[in-house]
């Protein structure tokens, strides 16, 4: 439960205020009986859903970089530090980086990396000019 609250607390406050919206305009007079059960039971469904299936997209992703990192390959991940074009940074046991639950550590790097901001690296190779002439 932890985990959960720890990924999806911004989408939970998100989620609370468009319901605190719901609440204010269906208990308004010119609202129809009724509205208030309607909407807040369907803003909150559309959110449970939304956010059940966030979690559990970004829970498999973060199972998937850590399989990747531990078989000794490279994933990359994004620094919200560094504003720059070249915001990423590529994270592997090569590199000097380990594992520590949910996040990537580094003695040379001053912040770590949870591993819901990472996905798997895939360098792009170029094209043969050769294979397009046909």
């Amino acid at each position: 439960m932890e985990k959960f609250f720890e990924l999806e607390i911004a989408y939970i406050v998100i989620g609370i205020f468009f319901l605190a919206i719901t609440a204010f305009v269906t208990t308004k007079d010119f609202m129809p009986k009724g509205a208030f059960k309607k909407g807040m039971s369907g803003v909150f469904a559309v959110f449970a859903i939304m956010i059940s299936i966030h979690y559990y997209i970004t829970t498999k992703r973060m199972d998937g970089v850590k399989k990747i990192f531990n078989e000794g390959k490279t994933i990359i991940c994004e620094n919200k530090m560094r504003r720059t074009i070249s915001q990423s940074v590529l994270i592997s046991k090569k590199r000097g980086w380990s594992l520590d639950g949910d996040y990537f550590k580094n003695p040379d790097f001053i912040r770590d990396f949870h591993t819901a901001r990472c996905v798997d690296y895939a360098p792009m190779a170029p094209k043969n000019s050769g294979q397009n002439d046909k």
